[in-house]
């Protein structure tokens, strides 16, 4: 089937500039042609958008689909048919919000990316980590410190990490998520929040362990993303070869300077730790994770302030769980005060297509990339309002030439 968009304001994402009066054909799952004069298409159906910018699907570089429930340390208890139904919710609001492409921080497997894939269900297109890795007692490891049971090197099927120590141990647990086709490593190199055993300041597993991960990754033509917080954890993260720093809210500028030099990938997640700051007591989040927010919500804006000022590439993402998913368009908001909505869209599309290796596929409208596209009603980039309330301003949500929502 061909459909053919007249009367488009093309946005270009790579240049953040508006494109008036242009057509865009898509065929099959693809964008076939971009123009600014009228292209002729026998048979395609024709939608007349009326000056509405057409712009791609956005992206989210650090999501949890799995991540049901405000409390991680119940998610081991559930089975995997509880948390698969509920998930299905969870894919479904993030693609009527118009990402169109996430990548999962730990949680996800390859049945549910195939599902969504096949359309079984209705979701973005998922780039899943698997099981993120991490040491005993590091931010993936959610025993309480008085918790001797379980066999946590082996968790559950849904289990968001597995624990791995030493450089065998690492080494075999990257090839098996390999083998089970990770899209990308998740490591946790730095304490966090939500784990009940470590400080934000630590840091985590050792370098030997680090490079041996990222050797394994490199192997398969893959990345390591990191969890990582402070200057010191990142800066040994992106000595050992990681490509992707996840949060930093206590990075510097000498650390910045090493994450630009090593042409690696910022992904800040602003709107996770302003929803535990808003609402996390009333959903049932403990004391004792709250208590570790304090210099994290504060530094995360300066950080993203001095990432921008640094010219680093900063991809977009959110982190979010429970019942804090719906807010994923916060991002945007938080993120308004130190960028621009040309900077924010570029983040969502552009920057991300490059993370997840798929320039030119995604987050552009291009001939041959996927037709994920997004008919929003009025200009983002003077209103990047638009891109909030879920969804309430995109007449046309489509992904791969199919059409998820058509208001028109």
């Amino acid at each position: 089937m061909s459909i053919l968009f007249k009367n488009c304001a093309v946005l270009d994402t790579g240049k953040g500039e508006l494109l008036p009066d242009y057509w865009v054909l898509v065929e099959g799952d693809i964008i076939r042609e971009v123009s600014g004069r009228p292209i002729e298409a026998p048979g395609a159906i024709v939608l007349d958008l009326a000056g509405r910018t057409l712009m791609p699907g956005l992206c989210d570089a650090h999501v949890h689909v799995t991540a049901v429930e405000p409390d991680l340390t119940k998610l081991d208890r559930f089975s995997p048919s509880y948390i698969t139904a509920r998930s299905i919710n969870v894919l479904s609001g993030m693609l009527r919000r118009g990402f169109t492409t996430v990548r999962d921080a730990g949680g996800a497997d390859q049945g549910l990316a195939q599902a969504v894939r096949e359309g079984v269900c209705e979701g973005p297109r998922i780039m899943y980590s698997g099981r993120a890795i991490s040491q005993t007692g590091g931010h993936g490891d959610v025993r309480s410190p008085g918790e001797e049971a379980g066999n946590h090197c082996c968790p559950p099927v849904w289990a968001l990490s597995r624990i791995g120590d030493g450089v065998a141990e690492v080494r075999r647990a990257a090839r098996d998520e390999l083998r089970k086709g990770a899209c990308q490593i998740k490591i946790m190199v730095s304490g966090g929040v939500a784990s009940p055993s470590d400080r934000v300041t630590n840091t985590q597993f050792s370098l030997d362990e680090i490079r041996a991960i990222v050797e394994e990754a490199q192997a398969a033509d893959s990345y390591v993303m990191a969890h990582a917080y402070t200057a010191r954890s990142i800066r040994r993260a992106l000595e050992c070869g990681v490509r992707s720093i996840e949060h930093g809210n206590l990075i510097d500028e000498g650390t910045l300077d090493l994450l630009k030099e090593k042409e690696a990938f910022l992904v800040p997640t602003l709107c996770v730790y302003e929803m535990l700051y808003r609402e996390g007591a009333a959903s049932g989040i403990s004391q004792q994770v709250l208590d570790k927010l304090g210099d994290l919500r504060e530094n995360s804006l300066k950080a993203l302030g001095m990432a921008m000022r640094k010219g680093v590439k900063i991809a977009f993402g959110t982190d979010l769980f429970g019942p804090f998913q719906e807010q994923q368009s916060l991002e945007f908001s938080l993120r308004r005060e130190v960028c621009s909505p040309a900077d924010m869209i570029r983040s969502a599309t552009v920057v991300c297509a490059e993370l997840f290796n798929m320039k030119g596929r995604i987050g552009v409208i291009a001939p041959g990339a996927y037709a994920d596209l997004l008919a929003i009603d009025g200009d983002p980039l003077q209103s990047p309002e638009l891109l909030l309330e879920q969804g309430r301003h995109m007449s046309v949500i489509m992904k791969e030439g199919k059409f998820v929502v058509n208001r028109l």
